[in-house]
């Protein structure tokens, strides 16, 4: 009799060479991730280098691209923090936790998690929405674009740290010894 529950389907102890879901959507979810950042990096290099093309050689700046390369900043930083937390490598300092024992360091990390949690929903999903929101009608000066559809990426990075909190902690109460592994890496 198999007593399998969906918690278990979702990030169950895995099989070798056998994903979980929560597996497969972090994966999925980190290449997507990745290759979106990785583009937008090529973006603004692009746009770095015509720039100057522009300025020192024809000697006419093209003035959208400062414009364009600040957002592509702001969204590449939103994007590559939400891939931190899908990794867990996101920056932390550790050496007060690393001194408890490991079922303390469980707790600490647990909690960490559920505040993490916290402040994605909160500030970042609705504090970002309502910035996105109120500023949808502020039109940027040099690319005609609505400032709300920029500031729509905190939302959108919000859901995505959220959902990768909701992937730690599920791991970390199904499998601490998957937590202990990362601790150890």
């Amino acid at each position: 009799m198999n007593s399998t529950s969906a918690t278990d389907d979702l990030v169950g102890p895995t099989v070798p060479g056998h994903r979980t879901a929560a597996q497969r959507l972090r994966k999925g979810l980190s290449t997507v991730l990745l290759w979106s950042a990785a583009a937008l990096l090529a973006l603004m290099t692009a746009l770095v280098l015509y720039q100057v093309f522009t300025r020192y050689v024809l000697g006419t700046p093209a003035a959208f691209t400062e414009e364009l390369v600040r957002y592509a900043l702001i969204w590449v930083s939103f994007i590559a923090a939400t891939y931190a937390f899908l990794q867990r490598d996101h920056m932390a300092l550790t050496i007060v936790v690393d001194r408890f024992p490991p079922g303390a360091r469980r707790g600490v990390r647990l909690g960490i998690d559920l505040l993490v949690l916290a402040l994605a929903v909160l500030v970042l999903i609705v504090g970002g929405a309502m910035m996105a929101w109120d500023s949808r009608g502020d039109i940027s000066a040099l690319l005609g674009i609505s400032r709300g559809l920029v500031y729509l990426i905190s939302p959108l990075a919000g859901a995505g740290i959220a959902l990768a909190q909701v992937l730690n902690i599920l791991e970390g109460l199904r499998s601490p010894s998957l937590t202990a592994q990362k601790e150890a890496e």
